[in-house]
């Protein structure tokens, strides 16, 4: 049974050769006729296309019959729907809110915002190694943590700068905290 499972026919090595070959052709023609958004983590949904390319790519070349034409009509679809969603989203601002989840802000200075922690559902442990991460070493750094829309966490720290500008933190649950708390200088 282990000798099965190592073994590989040697008369399969080339038509999985050439099935690498022409899957991985056809993943660079479509991206680069999709753009720079194809393997992009903007949202939620986009991370979601890219773990289905590599799913689908994956099949194409474990199959035991690979289909490379089908595999990459799949593709294809794959990344027209991509390019679709990103198009609406772009023009219909209800759409995006829809289909997209909202960034948070999860700290304001050195106050954790309980509420958007529990609306995350990030622990202080998770939030803390993202400050560890950004190489904050105290709290009094820290401007602003938010939770994006694909998961990460933005860490906005300094060691100065109390003003932002508010543009930064539109379309953010929960921004006018930072916006209180930090406001544009009057100008002279």
């Amino acid at each position: 049974m282990l000798k099965d499972w190592l073994a590989v026919d040697l008369e399969k090595i080339p038509v999985i050769f050439l099935t690498v070959v022409l899957a991985y052709a056809g993943l660079v023609v479509l991206t680069r006729l999709s753009g720079v958004r194809s393997f992009s983590k903007m949202s939620g949904f986009d991370f979601a296309v890219t773990v289905s390319i590599g799913s689908i790519f994956g099949g194409i070349i474990m199959s035991e019959n690979p289909s490379v034409a089908q595999g990459l009509l799949a593709l294809s679809f794959v990344f027209a729907v991509q390019m679709l969603m990103a198009t609406v989203r772009q023009r219909w601002d209800f759409f995006e809110t829809l289909v997209s989840n909202s960034p948070r802000v999860i700290m304001v200075g050195s106050e954790i915002q309980q509420d958007q922690m529990r609306a995350a559902r990030i622990s202080e442990d998770d939030l803390y190694a993202k400050l560890r991460e950004a190489n904050v070493f105290h709290t009094d750094q820290i401007i602003a943590v938010i939770a994006e829309t694909t998961g990460d966490v933005s860490v906005l720290h300094t060691g100065n700068q109390k003003h932002i500008s508010p543009e930064i933190f539109e379309n953010i649950t929960a921004s006018e905290r930072i916006v209180r708390k930090y406001p544009k200088p009057a100008k002279p």
